[in-house]
Protein backbone atom coordinates (compact mmCIF):
# COMPACT_ATOMS: atom_id res chain seq x y z
CA UNK A 1 0.00 0.00 0.00
CA UNK A 2 1.86 3.23 -1.28
CA UNK A 3 -0.28 5.56 0.69
CA UNK A 4 0.78 3.94 4.13
CA UNK A 5 4.05 2.18 3.44
CA UNK A 6 5.80 0.42 6.51
CA UNK A 7 8.94 2.57 6.54
CA UNK A 8 11.31 4.20 9.39
CA UNK A 9 12.59 6.76 6.60
CA UNK A 10 10.09 8.39 4.68
CA UNK A 11 6.24 9.64 4.74
CA UNK A 12 4.18 7.72 2.11
CA UNK A 13 1.31 9.38 3.29
CA UNK A 14 0.24 12.47 1.23
CA UNK A 15 2.74 11.12 -2.19
CA UNK A 16 0.01 12.43 -4.18
CA UNK A 17 0.97 16.45 -3.63
CA UNK A 18 4.44 15.70 -4.17
CA UNK A 19 4.39 15.71 -7.73
CA UNK A 20 3.11 19.82 -7.28
CA UNK A 21 5.86 21.46 -5.18
CA UNK A 22 8.28 21.52 -8.31
CA UNK A 23 5.31 23.62 -9.63
CA UNK A 24 4.44 25.44 -6.54
CA UNK A 25 8.05 26.44 -5.64
CA UNK A 26 9.59 26.70 -8.96
CA UNK A 27 12.43 24.20 -8.54
CA UNK A 28 13.09 20.97 -10.34
CA UNK A 29 11.80 18.09 -8.48
CA UNK A 30 13.50 14.64 -8.22
CA UNK A 31 11.51 11.46 -7.18
CA UNK A 32 12.70 7.66 -7.43
CA UNK A 33 10.67 4.57 -5.86
CA UNK A 34 11.06 3.16 -2.69
CA UNK A 35 11.94 -0.61 -2.85
CA UNK A 36 14.05 -1.40 0.10
CA UNK A 37 12.75 -1.60 3.66
CA UNK A 38 14.17 -1.06 7.25
CA UNK A 39 16.61 -3.83 6.66
CA UNK A 40 19.36 -1.92 9.20
CA UNK A 41 17.52 -0.63 12.28
CA UNK A 42 20.84 -0.60 14.33
CA UNK A 43 21.99 3.09 15.98
CA UNK A 44 24.56 3.60 13.17
CA UNK A 45 23.98 2.79 9.85
CA UNK A 46 26.59 0.88 7.63
CA UNK A 47 25.64 -0.13 3.96
CA UNK A 48 23.33 -2.59 3.70
CA UNK A 49 22.12 -4.06 0.48
CA UNK A 50 18.23 -3.62 0.21
CA UNK A 51 17.94 -1.00 2.65
CA UNK A 52 15.58 1.78 2.10
CA UNK A 53 18.42 4.41 2.79
CA UNK A 54 19.68 3.07 -0.25
CA UNK A 55 17.00 4.52 -2.21
CA UNK A 56 17.70 7.56 -1.53
CA UNK A 57 21.59 7.18 -1.79
CA UNK A 58 20.42 6.41 -5.56
CA UNK A 59 18.16 9.57 -6.13
CA UNK A 60 20.52 11.86 -4.20
CA UNK A 61 23.20 10.63 -6.22
CA UNK A 62 20.59 11.45 -9.71
CA UNK A 63 19.96 14.66 -7.88
CA UNK A 64 23.74 15.79 -7.81
CA UNK A 65 24.43 14.79 -10.97
CA UNK A 66 21.75 17.21 -12.39
CA UNK A 67 22.11 19.76 -10.45
CA UNK A 68 25.45 19.67 -8.44
CA UNK A 69 24.23 20.44 -4.86
CA UNK A 70 26.87 21.24 -2.21
CA UNK A 71 24.30 20.66 0.97
CA UNK A 72 20.88 19.04 1.95
CA UNK A 73 18.54 20.35 4.43
CA UNK A 74 17.14 17.52 6.74
CA UNK A 75 13.64 19.10 9.22
CA UNK A 76 15.29 16.16 11.82
CA UNK A 77 14.26 17.12 15.18
CA UNK A 78 14.86 14.55 17.77
CA UNK A 79 14.90 11.49 15.09
CA UNK A 80 18.78 10.42 15.53
CA UNK A 81 17.36 7.68 13.20
CA UNK A 82 16.84 9.86 10.49
CA UNK A 83 19.68 12.27 10.98
CA UNK A 84 22.44 9.30 11.17
CA UNK A 85 21.00 7.75 8.11
CA UNK A 86 20.99 10.49 6.03
CA UNK A 87 24.53 11.58 7.28
CA UNK A 88 25.58 8.67 5.49
CA UNK A 89 24.60 9.01 2.60
CA UNK A 90 25.76 13.13 2.29
CA UNK A 91 29.51 11.73 3.33
CA UNK A 92 28.91 9.63 0.87
CA UNK A 93 28.34 11.83 -1.90
CA UNK A 94 30.50 14.15 -0.33
CA UNK A 95 27.98 17.30 0.62
CA UNK A 96 27.06 18.77 3.96
CA UNK A 97 24.04 18.12 5.90
CA UNK A 98 22.06 20.96 7.58
CA UNK A 99 20.22 20.37 10.25
CA UNK A 100 19.23 23.56 11.38
CA UNK A 101 16.13 22.04 13.58
CA UNK A 102 18.12 19.58 15.82
CA UNK A 103 17.23 19.71 18.97
CA UNK A 104 14.85 22.82 19.16
CA UNK A 105 12.31 23.63 21.70
CA UNK A 106 9.42 21.65 19.96
CA UNK A 107 6.50 23.71 21.43
CA UNK A 108 8.84 27.18 20.25
CA UNK A 109 9.27 25.30 16.62
CA UNK A 110 5.37 24.86 16.11
CA UNK A 111 4.72 28.09 17.68
CA UNK A 112 7.37 29.25 15.00
CA UNK A 113 6.23 27.54 12.18
CA UNK A 114 2.83 28.84 12.81
CA UNK A 115 3.94 32.77 12.74
CA UNK A 116 5.75 32.18 9.75
CA UNK A 117 3.17 31.12 7.68
CA UNK A 118 3.72 27.67 7.18
CA UNK A 119 0.27 26.39 6.26
CA UNK A 120 -0.13 22.88 6.68
CA UNK A 121 -2.19 20.50 7.28
CA UNK A 122 -2.46 16.78 9.36
CA UNK A 123 -2.72 14.27 6.54
CA UNK A 124 -1.99 11.27 9.34
CA UNK A 125 -2.84 11.11 12.93
CA UNK A 126 -1.35 8.03 15.31
CA UNK A 127 -1.16 9.21 19.27
CA UNK A 128 -3.71 9.32 22.02
CA UNK A 129 -5.77 12.26 21.76
CA UNK A 130 -5.92 12.58 18.13
CA UNK A 131 -8.98 11.10 16.38
CA UNK A 132 -8.99 10.92 12.73
CA UNK A 133 -12.30 11.89 11.81
CA UNK A 134 -11.68 15.71 13.73
CA UNK A 135 -7.84 16.48 13.49
CA UNK A 136 -7.35 15.56 10.17
CA UNK A 137 -7.16 18.17 7.88
CA UNK A 138 -6.34 20.78 11.01
CA UNK A 139 -3.91 23.41 10.28
CA UNK A 140 -0.82 23.87 12.61
CA UNK A 141 -2.80 26.70 13.49
CA UNK A 142 -5.85 25.30 14.90
CA UNK A 143 -3.86 22.17 16.68
CA UNK A 144 -1.70 24.36 18.00
CA UNK A 145 -3.23 24.68 21.66
CA UNK A 146 -4.82 20.80 21.21
CA UNK A 147 -0.78 19.50 20.48
CA UNK A 148 0.00 21.92 24.01
CA UNK A 149 -2.69 20.35 25.67
CA UNK A 150 -1.59 16.83 24.88
CA UNK A 151 2.24 17.05 25.50
CA UNK A 152 1.07 18.38 29.22
CA UNK A 153 -0.87 15.05 29.23
CA UNK A 154 0.02 12.41 27.65
CA UNK A 155 3.71 13.72 26.48
CA UNK A 156 3.21 13.74 23.12
CA UNK A 157 5.48 15.57 20.84
CA UNK A 158 4.06 18.50 19.56
CA UNK A 159 5.96 18.73 16.48
CA UNK A 160 4.56 14.76 15.76
CA UNK A 161 8.57 13.79 16.66
CA UNK A 162 7.48 10.34 18.22
CA UNK A 163 5.09 9.75 14.80
CA UNK A 164 2.05 11.46 16.44
CA UNK A 165 0.54 12.96 13.34
CA UNK A 166 2.30 13.83 9.65
CA UNK A 167 1.80 16.75 7.89
CA UNK A 168 1.61 18.54 4.23
CA UNK A 169 2.53 21.71 3.62
CA UNK A 170 0.22 23.30 1.21
CA UNK A 171 1.18 26.69 1.24
CA UNK A 172 4.48 29.03 2.80
CA UNK A 173 6.39 32.14 2.12
CA UNK A 174 8.63 29.85 -0.21
CA UNK A 175 5.80 29.01 -2.63
CA UNK A 176 4.99 30.88 -5.82
CA UNK A 177 1.44 28.92 -6.21
CA UNK A 178 -0.65 27.96 -3.01
CA UNK A 179 -1.74 23.74 -3.13
CA UNK A 180 -5.64 23.78 -3.19
CA UNK A 181 -6.69 20.22 -2.01
CA UNK A 182 -10.76 19.35 -3.45
CA UNK A 183 -11.48 16.17 -2.58
CA UNK A 184 -10.76 14.03 0.14
CA UNK A 185 -11.49 11.17 2.34
CA UNK A 186 -11.01 9.82 5.82
CA UNK A 187 -9.02 6.11 5.99
CA UNK A 188 -9.31 4.24 8.92
CA UNK A 189 -5.92 2.70 9.20
CA UNK A 190 -6.51 0.66 12.35
CA UNK A 191 -9.52 1.55 14.44
CA UNK A 192 -7.80 0.98 17.94
CA UNK A 193 -9.95 2.06 20.84
CA UNK A 194 -7.28 4.62 22.83
CA UNK A 195 -4.92 5.77 19.44
CA UNK A 196 -6.72 5.25 16.30
CA UNK A 197 -4.36 5.67 13.04
CA UNK A 198 -6.02 6.84 10.22
CA UNK A 199 -5.01 9.35 7.39
CA UNK A 200 -6.34 11.85 4.76
CA UNK A 201 -6.65 10.24 1.34
CA UNK A 202 -6.18 13.46 -1.34
CA UNK A 203 -8.55 12.88 -4.19
CA UNK A 204 -8.66 16.03 -6.22
CA UNK A 205 -6.33 19.02 -6.05
CA UNK A 206 -5.43 22.02 -7.92
CA UNK A 207 -2.14 24.83 -7.62
CA UNK A 208 -3.58 28.72 -7.35
CA UNK A 209 -1.28 31.34 -8.07
CA UNK A 210 -0.38 33.80 -5.32
CA UNK A 211 -0.87 37.91 -6.15
CA UNK A 212 2.61 39.17 -6.47
CA UNK A 213 4.58 36.08 -6.78
CA UNK A 214 4.81 35.57 -10.14
CA UNK A 215 9.06 35.25 -10.69
CA UNK A 216 9.30 35.23 -7.21
CA UNK A 217 12.22 32.11 -7.50
CA UNK A 218 14.01 31.20 -10.73
CA UNK A 219 14.47 28.05 -11.99
CA UNK A 220 18.15 28.53 -13.28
Amino acid sequence: DKDELDSYMYQSVGHEIVGHYAEAVGLPLFQGEIVGKPCNQGSEYEVTEGDEVEDLFKLMSKAKEAVNYEAVSVGAIFSDYQRVRVLNVCDRLGVTMLAYLWHCDQAQLLREMVDGGIHAILIKVAALGLEPHKHLGKTLAEIYDHMILMEKKYGLNVCGEGGEYETATLDCPLFRKRIVIDESEVVIHSNDAFAPVGYLKIKRLHLEDKPGCEGKISTT
